[in-house]
């Protein structure tokens, strides 16, 4: 790798070194080499199901079935759990009752259309009201009439416009009646939709595909409602929650590809990010980033630790030194190459790094001969490569 020098070159005594002539040094030396990479940006994370739901029935009853058991894959609108109906469907029926009852007050057929109305003119209790109220009316006139012409005392005509009055307010108190009957038609109808309503809700029904992850009673217990039957989690696809630090946020898009690996799975799959935090997180200086992994075939599970790449930008040319080559001092970074049988000291600006190699993204150029281990190697120092 390199022409061999004689090893009598020296520096003259205003040298970098200030201390007249240095002694030759043997080195070894590699060319920089130059490789296609993919910029990455590497978080962990955990994990976690897209949805989870904790499904409990609306009413209380006791459990006659549950469908499903814990790691069952179920479908949205799959049965989950039953509770034993009897007692909502007799419940159902009294309101049906009750309905042709308040129907048939109203001068309807027990069975019809719900929004069937009525109106309270055409109802026997106003019309026979309404006949009580004409015949008084015209028994009042008569009277008025013969009082006028001296042919009935006083008190007739009195007792013929009293007649009247309560005619009158009977007929006004008719109209009442069968309004107060529509309403309590309207009530039955009412009634008899929530005992329908509860009925349905005996059946216990998946909102999601997903998984079961938790299931909590059994048949023939008792189960009050509100109270979580069965837990599901929607494992299709997962979501991925990624802390990612404040210096590495400037190359995080949307959409961007995400590698994960997962412990003790040799597998590598694959996930888009899918959200961006609007913040950055003060406490730690990260920022929030979610990914969608896909899982078709339910091999990852929610909660699994995953140790994730977002690739920020593919197919890059990029220049990788042997990491002993790298020279640290005071924060400055430097390697030695070899010129003409001289050492020459460059300023580098390193990126990532890794046990064997580092990437320099500043300062060095494909193919310049690095010296492997430059230990007390100095610049403008005589050297003889090794082969």
């Amino acid at each position: 790798m390199g022409c061999q020098t004689d090893g009598r070159a020296k520096a003259n005594s205003d040298g970098p070194s200030g201390q007249g002539e240095l002694e030759p040094h043997e080195v070894q030396v590699i060319g920089a080499s130059e490789e296609r990479v993919t910029r990455t940006i590497e978080a962990t994370g955990t994990l976690a199901a897209q949805d989870q739901v904790d499904l409990a029935m609306k009413v209380s009853g006791r459990i006659a079935s549950i469908e499903v058991d814990l790691g069952d894959r179920v479908r949205q609108g799959q049965v989950i759990a039953r509770l034993e109906p009897t007692d909502f469907r007799i419940q159902a029926e009294q309101a049906n009752a009750a309905l042709q009852q308040a129907r048939t007050r109203l001068g309807l057929l027990p069975e019809g259309a719900d929004d069937q109305q009525v109106d309270p003119k055409e109802t026997s209790t106003v019309r026979q009201a309404e006949a009580s109220l004409t015949e008084a009316r015209l028994n009042r006139d008569r009277a008025q009439q013969l009082f006028d012409e001296q042919l009935i005392p006083r008190a007739d005509l009195d007792a013929a416009v009293a007649a009247y009055e309560v005619a009158e307010s009977g007929y006004e108190n008719a109209i009442d009646e069968v309004r107060n009957r529509q309403a309590m038609l309207s009530q039955r109808r009412a009634e008899l939709e929530l005992a329908k309503h509860q009925l349905d809700q005996t059946v216990l029904i998946s909102p999601i595909d997903g998984a079961v992850s938790a299931r909590q009673g059994s048949a023939g217990q008792f189960f009050p409602a509100g109270s979580p039957l069965v837990t599901i989690v929607r494992v299709h696809p997962l979501r991925l929650r990624l802390p990612v630090p404040e210096r590495a946020t400037a190359g995080v898009r949307v959409g961007q590809q995400v590698r994960l690996h997962v412990e003790q799975d040799p597998n590598v799959y694959y996930g888009r990010v899918a959200r961006l935090s609007p913040s950055i997180d003060e406490a730690n200086r990260t920022l929030m980033v979610e990914a969608e992994v896909p899982n078709e075939r339910g091999l990852l599970r929610p909660g699994a630790f995953v140790r994730a790449e977002m690739i920020t930008a593919e197919d890059r040319m990029v220049v990788f030194v042997p990491a002993s080559a790298v020279v640290t001092f005071a924060g400055i970074e430097k390697v030695f190459v070899a010129e003409n049988g001289m050492s020459v000291e460059k300023l580098v600006r390193t990126g990532r790094k890794s046990s064997d190699k580092v990437e320099i993204t500043e300062g060095l150029k494909a193919g310049e001969l690095v010296v492997v281990q430059p230990g007390s190697l100095v610049g403008g120092q005589p050297i003889i490569i090794k082969e």
